[in-house]
């Protein structure tokens, strides 16, 4: 669990693949540690990733929709460096990563629409969409804080296009 944190701190600060003895060094392990639990950079990255997806998982299990949206949609910049390198990934990897979004997705959007909060028509494939726009205003500049500004922007519009009027 340390490696993970470690990687995912040291991934999302990076546009590339950060160096395995600085993501030891951050997890208190040697780096023959470190490769024992993961061989190569690729390895790591899908741990990571797979650890990230672990969290979102168990995160939306008890979350309401408009919350757990807006929070992902967030953590697309904020891990701006990470989602970089997974998308650098195979397309059929990419897929099943994406696949397990959506469906972490799924019952609080089926809540969420029960109830009358959300369009009637938005289904979970529409969330690909939605993270694919943010992920490019994401990434339309190196600067991170106007990167942010523009992204958190396209977050409120998107989720204005989402739910539906109070009252």
């Amino acid at each position: 669990m340390a490696i993970l944190e470690a990687a995912s701190e040291v991934l999302t600060h990076s546009e590339g693949f950060a160096l395995m003895p600085e993501i030891a060094r951050r997890a208190g392990v040697g780096q023959a540690t470190l490769y024992r639990h993961f061989a190569d950079r690729h390895a790591l990255l899908a741990g990571v990733i797979g650890h990230q997806l672990e969290r979102l998982e168990t995160h939306a299990a008890h979350t309401e929709f408009r919350r757990l949206l807006r929070e992902t949609l967030q953590s697309l910049i904020t891990l701006r460096g990470l989602v970089s390198l997974a998308r650098r990934l195979d397309p059929a990897m990419q897929e099943r990563y994406l696949r397990r979004v959506v469906a972490a997705f799924t019952v609080p959007l089926r809540r969420a629409r029960e109830s009358g909060h959300v369009r009637p028509d938005l289904v979970p494939e529409d969330l690909a969409l939605l993270f694919a726009m943010v992920q490019a205003v994401a990434e339309t500049t190196a600067d991170v804080t106007a990167a942010r500004a523009a992204a958190d922007r396209s977050v409120d519009l998107v989720l204005e296009g989402v739910f539906r009027p109070a009252g």
